[in-house]
């Protein structure tokens, strides 16, 4: 882990990989840290250099000091290391508020994106009532004390059933998050939404844009992901059967009982150069599942493991 002292603040952040691979960019979801792509990250590095950061008074970054923050300045800690990394152009990858990140990257900033996976999110997120109400929460109880609501919201419940530490691993790293950048982040999700900001219309640059969701996500369900699919002029979806609101931790547990490729071909290979080729992909060895990949699907496509036919 290294750091990097941006707006006057120190980030955490983590650069990986070959320097002669294209950079990708990759955005944890609220209450989280960097360590939710640990388990994909082997899978991107023989193609990819990869970055990751925590997001403020997140993980090992430095709290913010009580200013409001935005989409704007999320995004501008993004480019900020995508410069320290020396890369001009970068693929990002983001979940929940990350992948609000990669909205306001598409919208400002998209001639510096080769492309955009966008999981789990969405144009408008919950309320602003909610929103509000859990900033305020924070600020009493802290986060701490709302772990035990909030960590069961994030994953499907076989996902627990699979790993009983799940639940505890994250509700104590949730714990020792900062209550005020948390509660400002809460408030930033409640008062900026992206409605009308993303089409063709208004992004200068075509940006090649992939969205996954979670059929079993509480906080972004598949209608959400659908909203913001439509926002994109409709960007191409997949569904996941049997996930919650966080892919990258527990979709590497569904690929864990096969050495196949196939977990490259759900997540990687959507950033790969055949992005403009319409495909079927039948993933070989044990796995049997179909993933359907259209310029525009008009329905999302649901991905079922193997285990749960």
């Amino acid at each position: 882990m290294a750091f990097h002292s941006i707006s006057g603040r120190s980030v955490a952040y983590r650069l990986l990989g070959s320097v002669v691979n294209p950079l990708i960019v990759l955005a944890h979801p609220l209450g989280m840290t960097q360590a939710v792509w640990d388990d994909v990250i082997p899978a991107l590095l023989p193609r990819y250099r990869v970055l990751t950061w925590d997001l403020p008074g997140h993980g090992a970054s430095q709290a913010v000091g009580g200013e409001r923050i935005t989409p704007a300045d999320l995004a501008a800690e993004v480019l900020a290391l995508v410069e320290r990394a020396g890369a001009e152009r970068f693929h990002f990858a983001g979940t929940s508020i990350g992948g609000v990140v990669g909205q306001q990257l598409i919208a400002a900033h998209s001639e510096r994106l080769l492309s955009a996976t966008l999981t789990n999110t969405g144009a408008v997120i919950g309320t602003p009532d909610l929103w509000n109400t859990r900033a305020g929460r924070v600020r009493q109880e802290g986060l701490a004390a709302m772990a035990e609501e909030i960590v069961p919201r994030w994953f499907a419940p076989k996902a627990f059933e699979a790993s009983p530490a799940l639940k505890a691993g994250w509700c104590v790293q949730m714990g020792r998050g900062d209550d005020e950048s948390y509660a400002q982040l809460c408030e930033m999700l409640g008062r900026d939404t992206f409605t009308g900001k993303l089409s063709g219309k208004s992004v200068p640059h075509k940006v090649r844009v992939q969205l996954f969701g979670g059929s079993e996500d509480m906080a972004t369900p598949p209608a959400t992901l659908e909203s913001l699919a439509a926002e994109i002029d409709d960007a191409p979806l997949e569904i996941f059967d049997g996930i919650g609101h966080v892919p990258a931790v527990e979709a590497p547990a569904l690929f864990a009982q096969s050495s196949s490729p196939c977990w490259q071909r759900t997540w990687a290979m959507w950033l790969t150069t055949a992005w403009h080729m319409p495909l079927v992909l039948r993933p070989a060895s044990r796995y049997w599942a179909r993933i359907t990949w259209r310029a525009r699907p008009p329905t999302p496509t649901v991905w079922m493991h193997p285990s749960s036919r």
